[in-house]
């Protein structure tokens, strides 16, 4: 009697298996094919994000009229690396990153960048403190990676040392030698927004110098936010503002 139970609980089983069989080939399938597609999808390119420097986006100011008419600085080879945190390289730090598995960064061959002045930071804090915190105290960097330093040499020739914000599109992207082609990256980290342009020869392919985009965007979106860009745009041996100053009496 008790042969026929365990012939009919094998067929049971056996049929039970072979009823969830058909689907979960179907979803091997699905999963195989997803598998392939993502495999064989194409890396996006850079290309897709370069526009020619007239139709390039912009600084962004919305209702910022007097972020608009603060002015910004080119800054020295050494204040970018400081600016975004970042190691430079030396005869000393570069052995002990290469050790740690960092690599030190350099902006300075190919990249130019634009902070705000120290007359900026001042105003901006003062009009923040004036208005009783109602007004903004958001600031902007602008950073330009070329795809040759022979590229740059040229747009710092051309370019102004010093300009108010506002000007940037006009004087900067818009005016551009040469009518090179951009692409726009913008953060916005806190009190500073980032915007990033790679710039190079119209009608070109790809980007010469990605490997240092990349760094300078992987290096921009590993900044924490910041609550106070006077403290963030203090170089060394520059006083942050927020520093308490001895007060000193004049008789």
């Amino acid at each position: 009697m008790a042969e026929p139970k365990a012939a009919k609980s094998k067929s049971s089983s056996k049929s039970k298996k072979h009823h969830h069989q058909p689907g979960d080939g179907e979803a091997s399938k699905k999963a195989t094919k997803a598998k392939a597609e993502a495999t064989a999808a194409p890396a996006p390119s850079l290309d897709a994000h370069f526009k020619p420097c007239a139709d390039v986006a912009g600084l962004r100011f919305g209702a910022q009229l007097v972020t608009r008419a603060l002015t910004v600085r080119r800054a020295g080879p050494l204040e970018l690396p400081h600016l975004l945190r970042v190691a430079v390289p030396d005869a000393g730090t570069g052995q002990d990153a290469k050790d740690k598995g960092t690599q030190p960064l350099s902006f300075a061959p190919t990249t130019t960048a634009y902070i705000p002045t120290n007359f900026a930071i001042l105003a901006h804090h003062a009009w923040h403190t004036l208005t009783l915190g109602l007004g903004t105290k958001n600031s902007k960097a602008a950073v330009f990676v070329f795809e040759s330093a022979a590229m740059k040499a040229i747009a710092d020739a051309a370019w102004p040392q010093v300009l108010p914000l506002g000007d940037v599109g006009k004087r900067l992207l818009r005016a551009a030698p040469g009518a090179p082609e951009m692409a726009r990256f913008k953060f916005r980290k806190g009190c500073v927004t980032f915007y990033i342009y790679a710039v190079r020869t119209a009608r070109a392919r790809g980007f010469a110098r990605a490997d240092e985009l990349r760094a300078v965007i992987e290096a921009v979106a590993k900044l924490k936010d910041f609550l106070d860009h006077t403290a963030m745009l203090a170089l060394p041996g520059q006083r942050s503002i927020d520093a308490a100053a001895p007060v000193g009496i004049v008789h």
